[in-house]
């Protein structure tokens, strides 16, 4: 057996290579934006890629090139039933309705006078979002008919830029203010007002559809479970200051406690159902505090878990001790081969 890794500066890659070196497992390095891809990775038996959301190259040949592989025999990750819907919301409120999984109701029209027809008749406050976008990003709260019928008329106008400056500006001063981003980041912030980013340059404006989501009120928090193979760990994430929003506010609670172990529950259950090798839930409560899935992805800052103080196996029995979730990708991955 040998691992193919696309190495890179962020996320998994550094993490699987140290695990392959610890376990004397062979691997070597490749090039996934190289037109030989192919043959880099004819003598290897698996490849990983952590390809991400917002890199222009890899929103333009990251899936095809997994799938490619997929279909010619080698083990990928993230593989189609982990990947396809990845930064994807639209995609993902077809999957989690058609498996039956308990989740926030979503409308997506692709015709303007239909989705101008359901504002007229909808209740409010409503979710905004674009089918792109993680941290909350691309997402906003719409409070009356009349902002929900403005949204609709640009979505089916000139549309929406993939990457929105003046909400991340807004995020990099509020993290910048609570000590949870350096100024670095805040300056390039302040510079993609004027020279936006090749992503949004290279997927163009997100236009010819709208996608709302159901409100529900009164979550404080989130609560983010990942379930890798049959081990699951969870964190809790608290609302910004005056916001709904939890996802990317970088204030966490890690203790097992905070946990609503029904959350962890349908995480196993939906990820044996989707058949996928990492999925990561963003679960909210409805006034009935039954867990509901808001959205789904295979990827995620694996750092920010390093606190978590265990995880759960797929019995639900809670084993306490430290881990890295990166290293299970490929003990997985591994043990599939075998």
């Amino acid at each position: 057996m040998k691992i193919a890794i696309h190495k890179s500066s962020w996320g998994f890659s550094q993490d699987w290579i140290a695990y392959c070196e610890k376990q004397k497992i062979p691997y070597k390095i490749v090039n996934c934006y190289s037109s030989d891809i192919i043959q880099q990775v004819s003598d290897c038996n698996v490849l990983l890629w952590h390809h991400h959301h917002t890199l222009a190259k890899d929103a333009v040949m990251g899936k095809p090139l997994l799938f490619a592989l997929e279909q010619a025999g080698i083990k990928v990750f993230p593989d189609f039933n982990t990947g396809w819907h990845f930064d994807d919301k639209v995609g993902q409120k077809y999957l989690l309705e058609a498996i039956g999984a308990p989740i926030v109701t979503s409308w997506v029209f692709y015709d303007k006078a239909e989705a101008l027809k359901w504002s007229n008749e909808a209740t409010y406050p409503k979710v905004f979002k674009l089918r792109g976008g993680a941290g909350s990003s691309n997402v906003m709260l719409v409070k009356d008919q009349q902002q929900a019928g403005r949204l609709i008329k640009k979505a089916f106008g000139n549309g929406f830029a993939s990457y929105n400056k003046w909400g991340d500006l807004k995020e990099q001063i509020r993290k910048f203010k609570s000590d949870k981003n350096s100024y670095i980041h805040l300056l390039k912030s302040i510079r993609r007002l004027f020279v936006s980013t090749e992503f949004a340059h290279t997927v163009g404006p997100q236009k010819g559809y709208v996608l709302f989501q159901k409100f529900i009120e009164n979550n404080s928090f989130d609560i983010r479970v990942v379930v890798i193979g049959e081990r699951a760990f969870a964190i809790k994430r608290m609302v910004r200051k005056d916001d709904f929003r939890a996802s990317g506010s970088g204030f966490i609670k890690y203790d097992k406690k905070e946990i609503d172990e029904k959350c962890v529950s349908i995480a196993f259950e939906v990820t044996y159902k989707l058949k996928a090798q990492c999925v990561a839930y963003d679960f909210v409560f409805d006034q009935n505090k039954n867990p509901l899935i808001v959205e789904i992805n295979y990827g995620f800052a694996h750092e920010a878990y390093f606190p978590c103080p265990g995880y759960w196996d797929n019995k639900l029995q809670w084993h306490e001790g430290s881990f890295n979730s990166a290293e299970w990708i490929v003990e997985n991955v591994c043990n599939e081969l075998h």
